[in-house]
């Protein structure tokens, strides 16, 4: 049976971690890349992949396949370390909707409209979905092509085979990632993504990109690493398609603003509840989180023209609104305080700009948004 995206993400405990992360990332060498995610002298690590080109091989992978794939292989330990620190994540439904429809993504999003208009028109056709929804999937998953990943797949599946939680799913992957090399798709340099595996502008693992991607623009190859998104945006489609998906169907709505059947679905407690479709559980076969199909369907109607949500979501456990903590955030950036994207969302930058301003103020350094803080900002 085929891996989707659904039992990879299950199976990995996180959504959207790279495209909607507010943490920031560690130093970096002139390559590019943390040193932790740079490939390291391992003996064992060696001895696994020489083992493994033989289990390859009776796999029906080339030795050409083999030897141009797997010779620039390397053990990266940073690789291992984020898979064993996979927890389920602590923040609410607002602060995922905060991310996913901040301001900037919104602003990324409309430029991604009329930029590439054309081609999601023609997806749209083609596929039956819309062309707002695989514009949201493109915007949470890689920031519209901006995160699309520069880590060697072949090396972060090659590690996770050998070191990870799941030996036998990781390797899976590797002779996916094989497989795609071997087809002729890409090459070992191009063939690049999250430290997951999850390539391209729609992240898909190998065994989805093997399953559902689609040469879009005739060109003989499924290019979802190209500038060029129009394979990638089309093979998001194609997943969503095959997957059931019902062409005019109205994925939901928020509950109160309209006469639509389905069942009922309130992610947070005191906040807005929604009614959803057939189309909606689609969504989450790419993701399955509510958080996440919720998301990209706010992000897919706000691109499309619709307001905000209309329902309120209660103060969060230190008493602030979103508004109280936009304006925490905006108040440390008119000081010079770094905090990232100004989303009401009180990640480890604003934190880190928390414990500087209260140390600054000769305050308890808790780095929390609170009343107290906020009063002090002003």
């Amino acid at each position: 049976m085929s891996i989707t995206r659904r039992h990879f993400l299950v199976a990995l405990g996180a959504w959207g971690a790279a495209s909607c992360s507010t943490a920031p990332l560690p130093a970096q060498t002139s390559g590019g890349l943390p040193p932790d995610l740079q490939p390291q002298p391992n003996p064992q690590f060696d001895a696994w992949l020489a083992d493994f080109r033989g289990r390859a091989a009776s796999r029906g992978l080339s030795a050409a396949t083999l030897q141009a794939g797997l010779s620039g292989a390397g053990y990266l330990p940073g690789v291992v370390r984020r898979d064993g620190s996979q927890i389920q994540t602590r923040r609410t439904f607002e602060d995922y909707l905060s991310i996913a429809t901040s301001d900037d993504r919104l602003a990324g999003g409309r430029a991604a409209l009329a930029r590439h208009g054309e081609t999601l028109a023609a997806i749209e056709g083609r596929f039956g979905v819309s062309r707002y929804i695989i514009a949201a999937i493109w915007g949470v998953e890689s920031q519209f092509g901006a995160r699309r990943g520069q880590i060697p797949v072949v090396s972060a599946t090659a590690t996770l085979a050998f070191a990870g939680r799941r030996g036998a799913f990781w390797e899976d992957q590797l002779v996916a990632a094989l497989r795609i090399l071997q087809a002729g798709d890409t090459t070992p340099d191009r063939l690049r993504g999250s430290w997951a595996g999850a390539m391209g502008h729609t992240q898909f693992i190998p065994t989805s990109y093997l399953a559902f991607a689609v040469d879009f623009d005739g060109d003989g190859r499924r290019d979802i690493w190209s500038d060029d998104p129009g394979d990638a945006l089309a093979s998001a489609a194609s997943y969503l398609a095959r997957n059931g998906w019902r062409t005019g169907l109205k994925w939901g709505q928020e509950a109160g603003t309209g006469d639509l059947s389905g069942r009922s679905v309130r992610p947070q407690a005191g906040g807005p509840a929604f009614t959803v479709t057939r189309n909606f559980d689609v969504l989450k076969t790419y993701n399955n989180s509510d958080f996440y199909a919720l998301s990209v369907r706010h992000l897919a109607d706000r691109l499309a023209g619709a307001g905000p949500l209309r329902g309120r979501f209660p103060p969060d456990a230190n008493g602030l609104t979103r508004a109280d903590r936009v304006a925490v955030q905006r108040a440390l950036q008119a000081r010079g305080y770094e905090v990232g994207t100004i989303d009401g969302v009180i990640g480890p930058l604003s934190e880190a700009a928390i414990r500087d301003f209260q140390a600054a103020r000769g305050l308890a350094v808790t780095g929390r948004a609170t009343p107290e803080l906020l009063a002090a900002l002003r």
